[in-house]
């Protein structure tokens, strides 16, 4: 699935800095598209809108979108991580016939599967226009269908169009937005922010059935792998709530607000830990584009040679490969985060002024900022020991990040506003410490793991 990565490191094999700036310009769209337009398009209609609609349009707007990214992603974890495993092993075979019917078979069961929940809650529970109910459940299935085209990207070579499809829809989107806020309030920024991500959606869906020309067929075939990859959609789901529970127990503080329409948050604290957010997108990028693809290559020459034959010398050496390899990636990712992190908080009170952020999350930010910096190591190893297969292990850190942060956040909540951000910030320092010594455990003893502990001949 690593498939785009090395579509995206032949730029920077070009020799020139503008080859490697586009590699991972490419990577971050292609790798956070969906959370990356997001934030950028909810941050730049609210901006733009504040002076043309009413503060209650602006906070109904920002809140739907808020709570369609969280719980559509939630929600849809699951099925994501089972089409990615199902999808990995039909390209690991050769045998790709089925992905234009996975692909809309797996959008069918996520709306089918949350209908019931997005009709109870924008038409039953909170009090929002029916124009403007309609408005944000379709925004809640797009960004769903979001989430799943994101397995199929991953998977894809065109790194251009994918890119321009981002661009062109966010851009757009945006506009549409603002224009519509003058007259239509939060129903019409809802619709234009539809209109963007429609603009992303379909032309990428499309994309993938070009580079997959199959009829659809067998469409929920993929659903009879349940059984034998349960554990990965209940560590995906652990996975997903464990990012958001500290923002949900957040909103339970004093300090929390219930708007008129009945959507409950914490502005400040949202505010700054989605900010924090964004300055990890450029390690994410260089994972996509440089660590992942060089790290699949060195594990897959040790289980290639593996499978010859070759000596026990041979598989030692391409063991000491693997270990330098991640060793090296590992330092650079270190480097490029915490130089990051250091100079941002560093230059904070700066940022804020020029974003006329309230200088009361400046705290929280710089928490979330190196809270931020530990998740994606954290996340980086999770997925490298993904690729061993060793599920009940990684759902075992995945439970530590949930059971952490809840522990940690709901403390901090009690302890008053001087210790806001310090519960997800200490949730992810220990889940990177279990989940480094657990990778260092296992990657040091691998050749014995492969031979003996996975080998089910001998088990």
């Amino acid at each position: 699935m690593a498939g785009i990565g090395f579509a995206l490191r032949k730029l920077g094999q070009r020799d020139d800095l503008l080859g490697v700036v586009q590699g991972v310009a490419h990577s971050a769209l292609v790798s956070v598209g969906p959370w990356l337009l997001t934030i950028l398009s909810l941050g730049s209609v609210v901006l733009l809108s504040s002076h043309v609609t009413t503060s209650d349009d602006l906070s109904n707007f920002r809140l739907v979108i808020i709570y369609n990214f969280a719980f559509s992603l939630v929600f849809s974890g699951p099925i994501m991580i089972l089409q990615t495993r199902y999808l990995s092993d039909r390209i690991y075979e050769q045998s790709v016939e089925e992905t234009p019917g996975m692909m809309v078979g797996g959008l069918v069961v996520l709306y089918l599967v949350q209908l019931p929940l997005v009709v109870w809650f924008y038409f039953l529970y909170v009090d929002l226009s029916s124009a403007t109910a309609v408005a944000a459940a379709i925004n809640y299935f797009l960004i769903t269908s979001m989430w799943l085209l994101s397995v199929y990207l991953s998977a894809l070579t065109s790194y251009v169009f994918v890119t321009g499809a981002f661009i062109l829809g966010t851009a757009i989107g945006s506009a549409v937005a603002v224009a519509l806020a003058t007259t239509y309030g939060e129903t019409g920024m809802l619709v234009g922010f539809n209109c963007g991500l429609a603009l992303i959606l379909f032309p990428l869906i499309a994309r993938v059935l070009a580079e997959y020309p199959y009829p659809i067929v067998r469409p929920f075939r993929f659903l009879r792998t349940i059984r034998q990859y349960w554990i990965l959609m209940l560590g995906a789901l652990i996975y997903n709530v464990a990012i958001w529970i500290d923002k949900w127990i957040m909103w339970a503080a004093t300090e929390a607000e219930t708007s008129l329409s009945g959507f409950v948050s914490y502005p400040d604290y949202d505010a700054a830990m989605f900010l924090a957010y964004l300055f990890i997108v450029p390690s994410i990028a260089v994972f996509v584009f440089s660590v992942e693809t060089s790290f699949y290559e060195k594990q897959l020459r040790f289980f290639q040679d593996i499978q010859k034959h070759v000596t026990f010398a041979r598989i030692k050496q391409n063991h000491q490969a693997l270990l330098e390899d991640l060793w090296a990636s590992g330092r650079n990712l270190l480097i490029l985060q915490s130089s990051i992190c250091v100079t941002i908080a560093i230059l904070a009170p700066h940022l804020f002024e020029l974003l006329t952020i309230n200088f009361a999350q400046i705290g929280i930010f710089r928490l979330g900022l190196l809270g931020a910096m530990f998740h994606i190591f954290f996340q980086s190893l999770l997925i490298i020991l993904s690729y061993f297969d060793i599920r009940t292990p990684v759902l075992m850190l995945q439970l530590t990040f949930l059971v952490t942060n809840v522990a940690f956040t709901y403390v901090s909540a009690q302890m008053g506003f001087m210790y806001y951000g310090y519960g997800y910030f200490l949730a992810c320092v220990v889940t990177f410490v279990i989940t480094a010594l657990t990778a260092a455990y296992y990657l040091k003893q691998l050749p014995y793991q492969v031979f003996i502990r996975n080998n089910t001949s001998v088990s």
